[in-house]
């Protein structure tokens, strides 16, 4: 399989079936946000932190892979004309979103109750998983838009919903893991 393939040098790009359209249109900046998005979680989990994180990162990774897959097969392009799904791989579903709640919940279950909000930083494992919870809330906005246009499975928003969530706790546990202060955000009195 060849890296290049010139097809794209007019500015257009395919999606799943074979449709084109232009590099900017907004199915390409949903699934190319959650791209983005996987790199970063790529990032945390090539940080020095727990091997259980690692593999709970490396699920959600392949759950992206599978949902950017599904946000490049437009609606009219999901079946082929004998019914048969043409995006034949498993979709991120309810059980998905389910592993994300489980994940949560476990880390909640050692963290000290959350009073303020916390700001970003500490540790650079922590600062990616504050960077990646933003451009998650990004893929999860740009998904809203698109199927404010054109519907998507539904699942796909709530995933990124939880996924921010998630996120956001993992970077609370791993300041507890790392021995971390939580710098708590008090805005100040004027």
């Amino acid at each position: 399989m060849k890296i290049y393939t010139k097809t794209g040098d007019s500015g257009t790009t395919a999606l799943f079936g074979g449709t084109r359209v232009k590099k900017y249109n907004l199915r390409i900046e949903s699934y190319g946000t959650v791209d983005e998005l996987n790199s970063y979680i790529g990032l945390i989990k090539d940080q020095e932190i727990n091997d259980t994180v690692k593999v709970s990162l490396l699920k959600v990774q392949n759950e992206l892979f599978t949902l950017g897959a599904m946000l490049a097969t437009p609606p009219e392009k999901e079946t082929l004309k004998s019914g048969k799904e043409r995006l034949n791989i498993p979709k991120v579903n309810l059980n998905s979103i389910e592993f994300l709640e489980n994940e949560i919940d476990k880390m909640d279950e050692e963290l000290p109750q959350m009073t303020h909000f916390i700001l970003p930083g500490g540790h650079q494992a922590v600062s990616f998983c504050h960077v990646a919870r933003c451009v998650c809330r990004r893929a999860e906005r740009l998904a809203v838009e698109l199927n404010d246009q054109e519907a998507i499975n539904g699942d796909i928003i709530k995933y990124l919903n939880r996924l921010s969530d998630y996120l956001f706790t993992l970077a609370r546990k791993l300041s507890k893991d790392l021995s971390v202060e939580e710098i708590k955000w008090i805005p100040e009195k004027q």
